[in-house]
């Protein structure tokens, strides 16, 4: 799989990569409540077998990884913008290949059967017109299959904006909420996509997952969506607003019967074939 096609438009900075650089070692910190939703989306993907397969924005490899042990005589190829992403990738997935590439100018071949992203376009500007664009660059039969988060509704995400709103950071923060897109509604999937697809497949699932507190929700999303409101803070800030946040957090999450706390994380799925 060729990175670097579409040569011919200039490169669009993601809004990740303005939000600081990506940390494999946090991000794997949850590890199974990120590969959760991953194994989901993968068991409905209507694919008997692969011949070449592509995970979009595949961090450090573990959703590779299930793509690898999913169609084992497949070309698995694995491609993201972060280098420090794809050095823990390839330190997992030695045999697999991974290229640096950015999903806004990538397209793939017409013989890729899958292409797959676990928890990446919300980060990627007009993701609905990109999707449009990578799903009808593939041959009827060919299948784009995604998650996002859908949590901006979520307590841990709206006290995020409140904290960087109520703080002395307030200023040089902005407008950093805008670093992630708003999630459409399941029916502007539908109708972006239907015109090219044989068949759509639209859900969301709720998860609820069992973490140690207040700090461990805040420890969880610190490689994800707290990123953009951290990333621009000195030493001092970031402690001052991981501080406050942890503690509006602590209160809009209370204690189960074992001390521990319930993290609602709801997502949606996508999984469209090519007609």
């Amino acid at each position: 799989m060729d990175g670097s096609s579409d040569r011919s438009k200039e490169p669009r900075q993601s809004r990740a990569a303005l939000a600081g650089a990506w940390s494999p070692t946090q991000y794997l910190k949850f590890e199974d409540e990120r590969s959760r939703p991953a194994r989901d989306l993968l068991a409905q993907v209507p694919l008997g077998e692969g011949r070449r397969i592509v995970d979009i924005g595949c961090g450090p490899g573990n959703s590779t990884e299930l793509l690898v042990e999913r169609f084992p005589d497949a070309e698995v190829t694995g491609f993201d913008s972060s280098p420090d992403m794809l050095k823990a990738a390839r330190a997992r997935l030695p045999k697999a290949t991974f290229i640096e590439a950015d999903v806004a100018t990538w397209t793939p071949d017409p013989t890729v059967d899958l292409l797959y992203a676990n928890a990446v376009f919300q980060w990627v500007p007009d993701h609905l017109d990109v999707l449009a664009r990578l799903l009808g660059a593939l041959s009827p039969g060919g299948v784009l299959a995604i998650q996002v988060p859908d949590n901006f509704a979520e307590p841990s995400h709206m006290l995020m904006a409140e904290v960087a709103r109520s703080g002395p950071w307030s200023a040089k923060l902005g407008k950093a909420s805008g670093a992630r897109e708003t999630i459409p509604p399941p029916a502007g999937y539908y109708d972006r996509l239907k015109p090219m697809a044989a068949r759509i497949d639209i859900w969301h699932t709720l998860y609820n997952h069992p973490l140690d507190g207040a700090p461990a929700i805040v420890e969880m999303i610190r490689s994800t969506g707290l990123r953009p409101y951290i990333a621009p803070l000195d030493a001092d800030e970031q402690a001052g607003y991981l501080r406050e946040y942890t503690a509006r957090v602590a209160k809009a999450y209370p204690p189960l019967a074992d001390g521990r706390v319930l993290y609602r994380f709801p997502r949606l799925f996508v999984v469209a074939v090519r007609g």
